[in-house]
């Protein structure tokens, strides 16, 4: 019986360790985990309903290729945040870059490229469709002198802090 009791004790032991473990991973990538909705833009409803049936058809389609890791770093020094998202297989034009109430908010639309007529996909991993992705920002920044530039599928913008965010540094006289 105590050998049923350790037993026990072990798998509720592993059974907690791996939910913290799922939480914390949960809670590390979440902002980073973007979905993907398919885009209608210049495309007929015939060419839509096609597609969706294909895609439901394929025959490996997991993980399911409406989520993406949109990974992307935060910097901060004393007089703007740098942001750099990875986003390859866009081209400028399809990223619109918005600030507002202290939140950088990035949406984009990649397009899906075939690349043959005919055969059929075996693995499905690459998202396509319209994104939308939400930065809050730790302190105010001036969104009229914010800039951006996309290099090698690297988005990297610029964000000077309000100057009543950047605080001052007081320097103490002797007598």
């Amino acid at each position: 019986m105590e050998k049923l009791t350790d037993l026990k004790h072990g798998l509720e032991e592993t059974w907690h360790s791996l939910g913290e473990g799922w939480r914390s991973f949960r809670e590390r990538t979440s902002g980073a985990l973007t979905r993907f909705t398919p885009s209608t833009r210049g495309k007929a409803s015939s060419e839509v309903a096609a597609e969706a049936s294909a895609a439901s058809l394929a025959p490996a389609d997991f993980p399911s290729a409406n989520w993406a890791l949109l990974a992307g770093d935060v910097f901060e020094d004393s007089d703007k945040f740098v942001v750099r998202l990875e986003i390859p297989g866009l081209d400028k034009q399809d990223v619109d870059i918005e600030v507002r109430n202290d939140v950088l908010i990035v949406r984009g639309e990649k397009r899906y490229e075939q690349e043959s007529s005919s055969g059929q996909y075996r693995v499905r991993q690459c998202a396509f469709g319209s994104f939308h992705r939400s930065i809050p920002l730790p302190l105010p920044v001036l969104a009229d002198k914010t800039s951006a530039s996309y290099r090698n599928g690297v988005l990297r913008i610029d964000l000077p802090k309000a100057e009543h965010a950047r605080g001052r540094r007081i320097e103490v006289r002797g007598e």
